[in-house]
């Protein structure tokens, strides 16, 4: 900033003025403050803080010399008051600092307390095994895969496997062929990356489909391509892939469709239709595992084995398809959450309540929690995502993760808390190889060639860019980039415009995307580009600079190989970068680079070391190094030799081992600790060891078995004669009552009015209910019989806020109920048993009434053991308002290493702690997924508010009926969202009644659904 000329501009007319500040026409500013010198202040308190309205200010008085002094005294105060925002800013970003720092130290010193390290012989007996109890136990061990041999050797043992997997990309434009790279902010390298990752999983040794799935746009701004429900990925190199062909086999884009059936929206505006993409991606996927099964299966349906989530929208979806499948997640965010939100707050532009506003950045981060609570791994481009990153998220702290990985190797009880630092693995993202054509010779030997010489056609691409160009011979500086602020490409343009002689030697390329009118882009990135153009204006670089306005996706390779051919240098100047693919791509034509020193490329550079790293914010730096590799022929020569790596199973036999483990570059960028991946194939709950065990023939089908299942779990007591298949199964429409309120009578009253409602065609059996609560069993029992209500009224409960289901039996009428056992082991993932049951106790008995009479008074929350089972912690609250919201024991929770779901219930005087992945409204996947109870005929009623999960009934394919006037809104304050970032507005399947319904009105609405006749 210091090298600015309007800054140099704005120092020097204060020194001009400073004589006159002692006369009578001085500032009264300056004249109350003595010897305060403007000049000191400015370079001390505002130099490299936010400058624009400075900048702006300044050009204004510049125009007019009469106003001179007055706009000076100004410009004083608003610097005066931008040295003080920028202190309050550093004071708010050390409180929040200090406060994490405190409660992490504080969590992971109970946490270390809960464990007892110094554990005698004696009680050393719980081992990793028995802790695993709860939910890694059903989950095979995985080795890591850390070289080419072992690599190769897990391919060799794959090639007689059928493996399905599915890879979740939601927002941007995503097709195949001609991506449409830079078009928004939404279609970037993410785009590129999955599509080319489903590709090579596709072609790996074992992998018979790969399922990308994506939104479906049918909207008239984009193209058709988009609206197609399916697209086959052609592979790149089918060349020995002729054993895994068939019907259904390859990688395809799956375009689910959710959300604003005829607009393309932006990400931030995609998180309140997320369940409506999951219920849809769960139907896709049972569909697909009954076809593959038919092909490929023997007839025993073939469920995925893994789903890879990329960006926080995708992750929260696959969270939710993970719980409701019983597989495997991985997990890889490319951009994260709260790196972002520190940054914002940092330039103190906008508030953290405008941040979120813009950005949706508390749903984001609460998305990207719940990630890190049900990833089996994280995949990070780089260890800085790791250390600077990730360790911002309440759940992980590298510091207690390397006390739990210490336990384990000693074969010692974590009880119920899980080593989250074992599953992040740096695995940077690789590229396509196999379209790279060397560059031959340059510019000028291409200008000396003989007349026999039978030279291929130049790519259009480069007379485009070339026609910019006054002498398209000297080495070209390329940048790739959509015209984001945050892409640094003016900082780039300045750094070219005040170097004369860089500007001598080379010439600039911008790749800025696509663009056909520069008024029917974005906001931001027309703002961005007509900033660059004026730069181009101001500097006079007509001639040395190309920006053109259209690029296919398949000719950057050929934008590369001009630049290689021009002895030319690729730049990223972007203030941080996550990874850099761009980087390699560039590195693998040839191009030596200039980077940011920020994120990513310091790895890529460490092991490629083919360039220079620079300060982004410095814009002399930038100019020194891209002129450094410009004009030194021999470092260019050494930086832009680099051989290409590929991976082991695709080597030729006779490839020499140069390249070998320790020169690979993923390798070189990994730091694994020697951990296993707990891996979760558990569609019938078995214990399925990865590499030996993933036949089809060695995994019983859920459905197939869902007969079997169903008689074994029983409750005590009960009878095992049970019909086959619950009721539910012959129903036409399936009616949820998820009522939430403190009051037992109110609850009855509304499921009477319910009844009342459809009389009919509940007696003609074509509805049946569900009822989803809060309580335990015995006391929805207790509230059947007091109301004169029979359980056969109901086809299934769920009860303790998802943590148990059970059906009804019409052959006991002392136990009318039967307990689905089976649905603890599809729930039991990281349930952390008993240790997560004492830290529980510990918060509660922490939670005081100081101003209580009674010592036996003082305790709010108490644990209540009565209804209390193996999957559900129930607590008493004597006192709401003195209990911490929800959001505040979740994060305690995290902090700890315990992954549960924190439920408050009932106005806030009960809290229920399940499973992590359990809720109610999963209940009703694993449901569909169990007895094929279709969800778009499921009816959900609600209250205006209740228990902190009812948001997860306000979105999905299902139909919900608002109660007006049922529940209340003290809860909401529990999440560190609003509402409206959940619930979808306008959608046609939300209902809501009048305040003062009746049954009619409850008829009327299903009507207004088509649900039923009015």
């Amino acid at each position: 900033m210091a090298g600015n000329d309007w800054i140099s501009s704005y120092l020097e007319a204060i020194l001009d003025v400073g004589p006159g500040l002692d006369d009578a026409k001085s500032s009264l500013l300056l004249r109350e403050r003595g010897r305060f010198s403007p000049t000191r202040y400015f370079v001390d308190n505002v130099i490299g803080f936010d400058e624009t309205d400075l900048h702006r200010s300044w050009a204004q008085a510049t125009r007019s010399p009469q106003e001179r002094n007055t706009r000076l005294e100004n410009m004083c105060w608003r610097i005066w008051n931008l040295a003080r925002q920028k202190k309050q800013l550093e004071g708010e970003e050390a409180q929040r600092m200090t406060k994490r720092r405190l409660e992490r130290e504080r969590g992971r010193k109970e946490a270390v307390a809960d464990m007892s390290e110094d554990l005698s012989e004696g009680e050393k007996g719980d081992t990793v095994s028995d802790v695993s109890v709860h939910g890694d136990s059903h989950r095979g061990r995985l080795p890591r895969i850390s070289s080419t041999d072992a690599m190769e050797a897990w391919a060799n043992q794959q090639k007689g496997k059928k493996l399905y997997l599915v890879l979740i990309s939601l927002h941007g434009l995503i097709r195949g062929e001609n991506m449409e790279l830079g078009r928004d902010s939404d279609t970037g390298g993410q785009v590129k990356y999955v599509v080319e990752l489903a590709r090579a999983l596709a072609s790996m040794p074992g992998v018979y489909r790969v399922d990308l799935l994506t939104r479906q746009v049918a909207s008239p701004e984009v193209d058709c391509s988009y609206g197609e429900p399916t697209e086959m990925l052609s592979p790149h190199n089918s060349d020995g892939l002729t054993d895994e062909i068939g019907e259904s086999s390859g990688a395809y884009i799956i375009r689910i469709p959710f959300g604003p059936k005829d607009k393309y929206i932006p990400k931030e505006l995609l998180w309140p239709h997320i369940p409506e993409f999951v219920d849809g991606a769960l139907g896709h996927i049972i569909q697909m595992s009954k076809v593959l099964g038919e092909q490929v299966g023997g007839g025993r349906l073939v469920w995925p084995v893994a789903i890879h989530g990329h960006y926080a929208d995708a992750g929260d979806s696959a969270a939710l398809l993970s719980g409701a499948l019983n597989v495997p997640m991985l997990f890889t965010g490319h951009s994260l959450g709260r790196d972002k939100l520190e940054q914002l707050l940092r330039q103190g532009r906008l508030s953290k309540e405008e941040i979120n506003d813009t950005y949706k950045i508390m749903r984001r981060i609460e998305a990207e929690e719940l990630t890190l609570d049900a990833s089996e791994v994280v995949i990070t481009s780089t260890r800085q995502e790791i250390e600077e990153q990730w360790r911002l998220y309440n759940g992980f702290d590298p510091v207690l993760e390397r006390k739990l990985r210490a336990r384990i190797r000693r074969n010692v009880s974590c009880y119920g808390r899980i080593n989250h630092f074992s599953y992040f693995q740096v695995i940077p993202p690789g590229m396509e190889f196999n379209h790279i054509i060397p560059h031959d010779g340059d510019m000028d030997g291409e200008a000396e060639g003989t007349e026999d010489r039978q030279a291929s056609p130049d790519p259009p691409i480069w007379a485009e860019i070339m026609r910019f160009f006054t002498n398209p011979r000297k080495p070209m500086i390329l940048a790739l980039a959509r015209p984001d602020p945050k892409k640094n490409l003016t900082t780039l343009v300045k750094a070219f415009g005040e170097c004369r002689p860089l500007r001598e030697l080379a010439n600039l390329t911008l790749i800025m995307g696509n663009r056909d009118n520069i008024d029917e882009m974005s906001s931001t990135s027309a703002s961005m580009l007509l900033s660059i153009i004026k730069m181009i204006d101001k500097y006079d670089l007509y001639g040395q600079v190309a920006y053109p306005k259209h690029h296919k996706q398949n000719e950057v390779p050929d934008i590369y190989r001009l630049a290689a051919k021009t002895k030319g240098v690729f730049i990223n100047p972007a203030f941080i970068e996550p990874f850099g693919l761009t980087l390699i791509e560039a590195a693998a034509h040839g191009l030596p680079m200039v980077a940011t020193k920020n994120g990513g490329p310091v790895d890529i550079h460490r092991v490629l070391d083919n360039g220079l790293l620079v300060d982004p914010h410095d814009e002399k730096s930038v100019a020194d190094a891209l002129l450094k590799l410009v004009a030194d022929k021999q470092l260019w020569s050494k930086c832009s030799e680099l051989q290409t790596r590929q991976p082991g199973w695709l080597k030729n036999d006779d490839d020499d081992d140069e390249n070998s483990e320790s020169e690979s570059p993923s390798d070189s960028l990994r730091d694994m600790q020697d951990i296993s991946l707990n891996l979760k194939f558990s569609m019938d709950a078995d214990k399925v060891n990865v590499y030996s065990s993933f036949d089809s023939e060695d995994r019983k089908s859920k459905l197939e078995n869902a007969v079997v299942s169903y008689s074994k779990g029983v409750v005590k007591g009960e009878k095992s004669d049970q019909p086959k298949f619950p009721a539910l199964r012959r129903r036409k429409q399936i009616f949820v009552i998820a009522i939430d309120t403190d009051d037992i009578g109110g609850l009855f009253e509304n499921v009477r009015r319910i009844f009342e409602a459809v009389d009919k065609e509940r007696s003609e059996g074509s509805i049946g209910f569900i009822l989803a609560t809060s309580l335990q069993m015995a006391e929805i029992h207790s509230f059947l019989v007091s109301k004169g209500l029979s359980p056969s009224d109901f086809d299934a409960f769920i009860c303790n806020s998802g943590a148990d289901l059970y059906y009804t039996s019409s052959h006991s009428e002392d136990n009318p109920f039967v307990f689905d056992l089976y649905y603890h082991s599809h729930i039991e993932y990281r349930w952390g048993g008993e240790g997560l049951r004492k830290t529980l106790v510990r918060w509660a008995s922490s939670i005081i009434d100081k101003k209580a009479e009674n010592k036996n008074e003082e305790h709010v929350v108490t644990e209540d053991e009565t209804v209390s089972t193996n999957y559900c912690y129930a607590f008493k609250v004597l006192n709401p308002a003195l209990v911490p919201p929800a959001k505040e024991l979740r994060k305690l929770m995290r902090i700890h290493a315990l992954r549960c779901h924190v439920i408050y219930c009932q106005n806030g005087r009960k809290i229920n702690v399940i499973p992590v992945l359990a809720s109610r409204s999963q209940s009703l996947r694993y449901l569909y997924l169990r007895w094929g109870m279709d969800l778009s005929k499921v009816v959900v009623f609600v209250g205006e508010s209740g228990d902190t999960d009812y948001e997860g009934f306000l979105g999905g394919v299902h139909k919900s009926v608002i109660l007006k006037g049922v529940g209340n809104n003290q809860l909401h304050a529990n999440r560190t969202y609003p509402l409206s970032d959940v619930m979808p507005t306008d959608n046609p399947n939300v209902i809501q009644t009048p305040e003062a319904f009746t049954s009619a009105h409850i008829r009327s609405s299903l009507g207004k659904l088509g649900v039923l006749q009015e």
